[in-house]
């Protein structure tokens, strides 16, 4: 099943979205209790999609692809394993929204990776259990500044800018559809009018599995429903400026686009 959330002529309400991609069946509660239909319907080119989920947090692990630690921080993953950060429900935004870079933010990045939904309220939860609390998953585009994510030491105001992180287009909850351990990861970066496919890996490069992320992320946080953990960012990523175009692709969830704009 996939859940989204739009926004329609009478308001915002969560939605089952067919697996076509064309229409919108409104629910009376959230995506994280058996949904209870309200009898609307809406053609997707209808409405806007917007964030599929309202987290109180986004827990990200950073460093979880070593072609990526190389990349951005010229040593390998043994020398900078793995780590844990939090970006602001403020930055969330959902489709087609734009990447708002201030002035202050001079050489912003995108990161396109797979996010996990948090579907119970859970507390240190085992690597092997990891699905009895994830409701599905979805797609993040972790939006990075690099000058300020060196300059600072530490991630929170790199990472945490309003608008940068795009989640979407909804959450696809069949999670045993997927092969986890090879789930193909693109982004496409459009600057001028030319598109090129920046990022272009697979899941099975991840260091930390989704178990062993989802056990040590919840040693420290209680998680709760809508709760999102990004799974980290495989190499290729770039710099984007306003007026540039991001599409992050993952098959069996679609596709999360968003354009950049001067904050």
């Amino acid at each position: 099943m996939r859940f989204g959330r739009i926004a329609t002529p009478e308001g915002m309400t969560f939605a089952v979205i067919d697996n076509e991609g064309e229409t919108a069946k409104a629910i009376a509660g959230t995506p994280f209790t058996e949904p209870e239909y309200t009898g609307k319907e809406y053609a997707l080119d209808d409405v806007r999609l917007l964030a599929p989920t309202l987290p109180s947090k986004v827990v990200a692990v950073g460093r979880n692809y070593a072609d990526h630690v190389a990349e951005v921080f010229k040593e390998s993953a043994e020398h900078l394993p793995p780590t844990i950060f939090i970006k602001p429900s403020t930055a969330v935004v959902g489709p087609g929204a734009p990447i708002k870079i201030p002035e202050f933010a001079t050489r912003v990045e995108f990161e396109g990776e797979l996010a996990l939904v948090v579907g119970v309220p859970c507390k240190n939860v085992k690597a092997a259990d990891w699905k009895t609390v994830i409701r599905g998953v979805t797609i993040i585009n972790d939006v990075s500044s690099r000058d300020l994510q060196f300059a600072d030491g530490q991630w929170a105001r790199a990472k945490g800018i309003d608008t940068f992180g795009p989640i979407g287009p909804w959450i696809e909850t069949d999670l045993d559809a997927f092969d986890f351990s090879n789930l193909p990861i693109k982004a496409h970066h459009t600057h001028d009018g030319v598109t090129q496919t920046k990022q272009d890996s697979n899941s099975n490069q991840m260091i930390k599995s989704l178990g062993e992320m989802v056990e040590w992320v919840s040693e420290s946080f209680t998680l709760l429903p809508g709760d999102v953990i990004a799974t980290g960012s495989p190499a290729g990523t770039a710099e984007m400026v306003p007026g540039d175009y991001i599409e992050v692709e993952i098959p069996g969830i679609g596709t999360l686009g968003n354009p950049v704009e001067r904050a």
